[in-house]
C-alpha cells in the first residue's frame, strides 16, 4: 500500500505554489497578457497553465510552512518580481504610445482619439495605431519567447526564498523610466521638427502677406506633412523595436542577475 505523508504532500504544493506567484504576477501586468481586456479568469488561467509546463524545468523549492509569516515573506517577494519584470516589458510598449501622442499633438490629430482596450484609457488614434504594430512586430521578431526565457531564468538566478530585489534594483527601474521618455522623444523628433519647420514657415508667411487665411491652410498642410514625415520613418520601425527589444533585454537579465 503506498502511503504519503503530510511532508510529500506539502513539498508537492511548494514545487506549484512558490513559482505560481511570480508568474502569475508578470502575467498580470504584462502587456498582451495582461490587457484589461483579457479577463482576470484567463490571465489566472495561463498563469497556472504555464506554470505547470515550467515546474519540471525549475531549481527545487524551499520547504516553508504554507501559512507562516515567512511564507508571507517570500510570496510578498515572488509578487514584487514578477510586477518588476512585467513593468519593464510594459514600458517598451508604452515608449510608443507616447511617442504616438507627442506627434498626434504636433499634427493637429490630439481631438482624434478613441478608447484603448489594453489600458482601459483615451488615447489618440496614431498612439493606438502605433501599439497595434509594436504589438504585431514584437510577437513577429518572438519578443514574447525571449520575454519567457528571462522569467525562467529568473528562477535560477534569483530563486524563490525570503530574499528578493535590492534597492539598487528599484533604482535601476526609475532609471528604465527615464528611458521610456527618452526614447518616446527620440523616436517623435523628425516628425514634431520637421512639423516645427512647417509652423514657423506658416508664421513667416502669416507676417508677409496678413490678408491670407494662415488657419484654413495650415491645418491641411501640417496634417498632411505628419503623414508624409510618419510613412517615411516607417523603415526604421523595426531596427527601433529591435534597439528597444535588446535594451529590454539586457535591463531584465540585470534586474534578476542573469549575466549579460
Amino acid at each position: 500500500m503506498i502511503e504519503i505523508t503530510d511532508a510529500q504532500i506539502s513539498s508537492w504544493i511548494n514545487h506549484y505554489v512558490w513559482p505560481l506567484y511570480r508568474i502569475l504576477a508578470f502575467f498580470l501586468i504584462a502587456p498582451l497578457f495582461g490587457a484589461r481586456n483579457v479577463p482576470q479568469r484567463v490571465r489566472i488561467l495561463l498563469g497556472v497553465t504555464v506554470t505547470f509546463l515550467l515546474a519540471p524545468m525549475l531549481p527545487p523549492m524551499p520547504d516553508i510552512e504554507a501559512v507562516s509569516l515567512a511564507s508571507t515573506v517570500v510570496v510578498a517577494h515572488q509578487l514584487v518580481i514578477g510586477v518588476a519584470l512585467g513593468f519593464l516589458v510594459m514600458t517598451l510598449f508604452q515608449v510608443f504610445v507616447l511617442a504616438g501622442q507627442a506627434i498626434a499633438m504636433q499634427m493637429g490629430l490630439g481631438y482624434a482619439s478613441m478608447m484603448d482596450p489594453a489600458n482601459g484609457i483615451s488615447v489618440t488614434v496614431l498612439a493606438q495605431w502605433y501599439l497595434t504594430l509594436v504589438t504585431l512586430l514584437f510577437l513577429a521578431i518572438n519578443g514574447h519567447l525571449v520575454v519567457f526565457e528571462v522569467l525562467i531564468e529568473s528562477f535560477y538566478t534569483m530563486p524563490v526564498g525570503q530574499t528578493g530585489l535590492m534597492t539598487e534594483s528599484f533604482y535601476d527601474l526609475t532609471l528604465w523610466g527615464r528611458w521610456m521618455f527618452a526614447s518616446a522623444v527620440s523616436i517623435a523628433l523628425p516628425a514634431i521638427g520637421s512639423l516645427l519647420l512647417v509652423n514657423i514657415a506658416f508664421g513667416i508667411m502669416n507676417r508677409a502677406a496678413p490678408s491670407m487665411n494662415i488657419f484654413s491652410l495650415g491645418f491641411p498642410m501640417t496634417m498632411l506633412m505628419g503623414l508624409f514625415v510618419l510613412w517615411l520613418s516607417f523603415n526604421g520601425v523595426l531596427a527601433t523595436i529591435h534597439t528597444a527589444m535588446a535594451g529590454l533585454t539586457d535591463m531584465m537579465k540585470t534586474l534578476v542577475n542573469i549575466p549579460l
